[in-house]
This record gives C-alpha cells, sequence and structure tokens, in this order.
C-alpha cells in the first residue's frame, strides 16, 4: 500500500491534469443544457478506463521497482542487466549508471595493482632487511653481557615490527597462507618464549610457564605471531614481577602479566585498529596496531580472544582454543 501511494504521489501531476480535462468537459456539456446523464456517463467511462490505465501501469512500475530492489543487494561489478528502460530519463539514468560501473571497475582495477605491488615491495623489503638482522644476531650470540642481551632484545623488537608490517598486509590480501596441522602446544609457546628470554634476564622479570601438553589443529607460524604479539605487550607494560602462561581447563591459554594494566574505559577498544588508550599517552611507542592484529589474526585462526585486566594489577590475555582441540574419533 505504501508503494502504491508513493507511485500516486509520482504520477499526481498526470492525474490531475485529466481531472481538469474531464471537469472542463463537464462543465461545459452542462452550459449547453445537456442531460446530467449524457455527462455523467462518459465521464464515468473515462474515470474507469483511467483507473485501468494506472492499474497497468502501476503493475509495471512495480515489477521495475522490485528489479531494481534485487539489484541494489548485487556488487556494482554484477550490474550486467538493467531493467528494460521506458523512456529518454531512464535511458540517460542507466547510460550514466554504465559510466560509473566503468570508473569504479577501473578504480578498483588500479587498487588492487598497487595494493599488490606495495605487498611486493615490503615482502622483498622484509627479507632484505632479515639480513643485517640474522648477522648482527650471530654478531651478539658469541658474547653475553648486559649489553649484548640489551641490542638483542632491541634486534628482536625490530623483528617483530617487520613482521607486523607483513601481516598487515597480508590480512586484506585476496588468499592466506594459513597451513593447518597438529602441532604441540607446548612447543609453539617455548619457541615464542625464546624470542624473549633475553629481556627477561636483562630486566629480571619471572616466567612462570606451566605446560599445557596440548595438541591443537593450527597454523604454527600464524599462532606464533599471535602469542609474541602477546608477550611484547606484556614486556612493555610489565615493570617488575613477571608473565604466567597457563593453560585454564578445558582449552583456554593464559598469558597474565604483573604490568601497570589497561584503564576499564579502554577495555572495549584495545583490539581497534590505531587505538592506543591511556597507556598509549604515556608510552609514545605504542601503535595502537599490535592487538588489532592479533585479533584479525584470532579471527583467522578461528581461535576465541578475550582481554581482562586492572589497572595496577595486570592484565591477562586468553586465548579460546576449544575449536580446534582434538577430539576422538
Amino acid at each position: 500500500m505504501r508503494l502504491f501511494f508513493a507511485y500516486l504521489r509520482q504520477r499526481r501531476g498526470g492525474i490531475l491534469a485529466l481531472t481538469l480535462f474531464c471537469a472542463v468537459f463537464a462543465v461545459s456539456f452542462l452550459l449547453y443544457r445537456l442531460p446530467a446523464g449524457a455527462v455523467l456517463y462518459p465521464a464515468a467511462v473515462c474515470a474507469l478506463l483511467g483507473a485501468v490505465f494506472l492499474l497497468v501501469d502501476f503493475s509495471r512500475a512495480l515489477r521495475k521497482h522490485r528489479a531494481l530492489a534485487r539489484l541494489q543487494t548485487l556488487p556494482a561489478a554484477m550490474l550486467e542487466r538493467l531493467p528494460e528502460s521506458r523512456g529518454l530519463d531512464d535511458e540517460d539514468y542507466q547510460a550514466l549508471i554504465r559510466a560509473l560501473q566503468k570508473e569504479a571497475a577501473d578504480s578498483a582495477a588500479l587498487a588492487a595493482a598497487r595494493y599488490s605491488d606495495l605487498v611486493e615491495y615490503y615482502t622483498v623489503w622484509a627479507h632484505q632487511i632479515k639480513t643485517p638482522i640474522t648477522s648482527m644476531r650471530l654478531s651478539l650470540e658469541k658474547e653475553d653481557t648486559p649489553l649484548s642481551r640489551r641490542l638483542s632484545s632491541g634486534l628482536t623488537q625490530i623483528e617483530q615490527y617487520v613482521e607486523m608490517v607483513l601481516a598487515y598486509l597480508r590480512l586484506d590480501a585476496d588468499s592466506t597462507d594459513y597451513v593447518f596441522r597438529e602441532y604441540a602446544l607446548d612447543g609453539i609457546i617455548e619457541q615464542s618464549v625464546a624470542r624473549f628470554a633475553g629481556e627477561f634476564i636483562d630486566r629480571k622479570l619471572r616466567l612462570d610457564f606451566t605446560p599445557t601438553r596440548l595438541s591443537v589443529v593450527t597454523d604454527e607460524k600464524w599462532l606464533a605471531f599471535v602469542l609474541e604479539q602477546i608477550l611484547s605487550n606484556a614486556l612493555k607494560y610489565t615493570r617488575e614481577g613477571g608473565i604466567r602462561i597457563y593453560l585454564r581447563e578445558p582449552s583456554s591459554l593464559c598469558v597474565q602479566d604483573t604490568g601497570i594494566g589497561i584503564a576499564p574505559g579502554d577495555l572495549p577498544r584495545v583490539m581497534e585498529r590505531g587505538y592506543t588508550g591511556l597507556n598509549g599517552r604515556t608510552d609514545k611507542r605504542a601503535s595502537g596496531i599490535g592487538l588489532y592484529l592479533v585479533k584479525r589474526v584470532c579471527d583467522g585462526l578461528g581461535i576465541g580472544l578475550d582481554v581482562a585486566s586492572q589497572p595496577d594489577v595486570g592484565t591477562t590475555v586468553t586465548l579460546e582454543l576449544s575449536q580446534y582441540e582434538l577430539k576422538a574419533e
């Protein structure tokens, strides 16, 4: 009914003109003193024909409206066949739509090409920069001093930033490099923790790791990336105490620190891209990208993610691995 009234409003000019013409003829016939029946009968016939015409025209307009409504659910690239044009205005609008389609397709192709070039450039850059990092790490492994441990910690941060760049670029790629296999969770944890061993020692922070003895089906590289980002955040904001890694039954992996914590007002937004919150305003190194990347990768891996925190007490990040826990056949 709403569509019918909208149609009447659209055709109100024609309806008003027809009514006016009928009134002019009726008044003219009456002025010539013709019988009322001779005036009312043709007027009724004209009104009936007009109503039939309106209903037929409304039916066509309704079919066209429904066809356009279906097209609204399709992306621009799939708008191949538009409803049949019924006038000059329709032809002009369809020509405009096709021109906009072509412009959108050209822009999408150009953006895709630029994105591909960007990913390729930074991929090459990442592999090139890893060469001097590896060389410096090999040189530092020959000695164990407070200075060498601090330098090793700095190199680890650089490696993380490189991995963050690659992860950020690959998130929206047309295809991912996820390879799901069965892994021992403890091995991935130990591999991730080992990268920060020098920082734990140099800053005299305690590591409490309780083996999980859990097997999961996941992508080893991306899960290690998630754990390293979580550990990096925990170390960044922990001045004293330590970090505890444990399994909360049945399959929730927890990384708990004794750091400065997160303000309650910041917790709902800590996974937003670029959001640094109160801690970011006090620590200029914060980029607001780490937890955003963690959330995106966890979504890709099918891992649940939760962050709980209390200011001046610490933060606990929980990875829910139940959806990939192996079950007996």
